[in-house]
């Protein structure tokens, strides 16, 4: 059997996230951490596909994304390891 893809559901959100939704999104995994992804949403009181959570959490959300421009240490080993390894 093939699983049904997530995001068809009916009644499920598309589209940007507002800011209730990344709090509600923070919040839950604050208290309860990440376990099962596909049952988060309702759990959460979300109507999104928990892919769409987890994108949401691991790209945007998560407390140690780091953004901005590289520092200056950053980019010479980027420059080393592309002269090591190439463009692999």
């Amino acid at each position: 059997m093939v699983r049904a893809p997530c995001c068809e559901k009916m009644g499920l959100k598309k589209g940007p996230w507002t800011l209730e939704e990344d709090r509600l999104l923070v919040s839950y995994i604050e208290k309860h951490g990440h376990d099962n992804w596909r049952a988060l949403p309702k759990q959460a009181g979300l109507l999104r596909c928990g892919k769409s959570c987890r994108l949401r959490w691991t790209n945007y959300l998560r407390p140690d994304i780091k953004r901005g421009n590289f520092n200056k240490e950053e980019e010479d080993t980027m420059i080393k390891l592309h002269e090591v390894l190439g463009n692999k």
